[in-house]
């Protein structure tokens, strides 16, 4: 009696022995059994040792298959916490992050740089993406996670606009982007975003041009840092975007927007400022009046060369 009860502490103490010292990344590839991946988890220090997690699996575990994927075993994770996690299928989660305002092409470089995800992806449309944060998993298609990036930016396009308020100027879902990509690069500041998309849609209202700085240089750079001044060429350039050159809205989106800037433009803010500089904060000072935005504009002026930017 009591050698079959030593050997049966001897299993129960091999099958519920701890594992890693530390954190440890595993991949068990698709099809892999049972066997194999304790072999891996043994090879990589996950587990103390394969035949100790095969008993655990056999005395103690469920039925429940495993599944492949990469995983990450936490230190002092014994054989059926590491069991239930390959079979839980709660795989490791990597993520591309997307702010607020980033272009398309930048989109696409993000994708392309993100490790372990596979193929290769063209650069998505203008306006189509949803800046978030998206999780994935080693081995899932580049494409796949662009899919779920441009659902979840026509989701959110569809909920504001059915939101919308009867102040907007815009007349479709694709106008919204539009000017929201504007209002996207115009400001950072969230307390002045229904502002700066109230002094866009004043000018809408009443014919004037738009005149925003972002719509000159993305056609120049697609929405890439233009690293200089812009050049009055550019700022009479005819090429369909530049609101300096045309009135109304640009052809299409500067930039991918994200929820927020959305929502302004579908609900600005009741103002009638016409104008806005920055105020050195990284926020802007607004005006009603040409020759308010003048003074302004002075005060602004008089700061940069105060510190010595001009």
């Amino acid at each position: 009696m009591r050698s079959w009860l030593a050997l049966l502490a001897a299993i129960l103490l091999a099958a519920c022995s701890g594992g890693a010292d530390r954190d440890v990344t595993v991949v068990v590839p698709p099809g892999a059994s049972l066997k194999a991946a304790a072999n891996i988890l043994e090879k990589q220090g996950a587990i103390e040792s394969a035949s100790g997690f095969l008993r655990h699996a056999k005395i103690f575990g469920s039925s429940e298959p495993i599944k492949p994927g990469e995983y990450e075993i936490k230190a002092g994770m014994d054989n059926g916490d590491v069991l239930a996690l390959l079979q839980s299928g709660r795989t490791k989660q990597r993520f591309v992050i997307i702010p607020e305002g980033t272009p398309s092409v930048v989109v696409a470089d993000r994708l392309m740089a993100a490790d372990f995800l596979v193929g290769n992806v063209a650069v998505p449309a203008e306006g189509s993406v949803l800046p978030d944060a998206y999780p994935y998993t080693r081995g899932e298609q580049r494409s796949a996670v662009l899919k779920r990036m441009q659902g979840a930016m026509a989701k959110a396009l569809s909920k504001a606009w059915a939101d919308r308020k009867p102040n907007t100027v815009v007349r479709s879902p694709e106008e919204a982007v539009i000017l929201a990509s504007i209002v996207e690069k115009e400001t950072s500041k969230a307390s002045e975003r229904r502002t700066v998309a109230g002094v866009y849609s004043n000018r809408v209202r009443i014919g004037m041009r738009l005149q925003a700085d972002p719509t000159v240089i993305y056609p120049v750079t697609r929405g890439r840092a233009l690293g200089r001044r812009i050049l009055k060429s550019e700022l009479l350039a005819d090429n369909g975007y530049n609101t300096y050159a045309k009135s109304g809205l640009p052809v299409g989106p500067i930039a991918n927007p994200g929820k927020a800037s959305i929502e302004a433009v579908l609900n600005p803010a009741p103002t009638r400022a016409l104008y806005f500089v920055a105020d050195g904060t990284g926020g802007h000072v607004f005006a009603d009046t040409l020759e308010q935005h003048n003074a302004n504009v002075q005060k602004w002026y008089a700061l940069r060369r105060s510190r010595g930017e001009m």
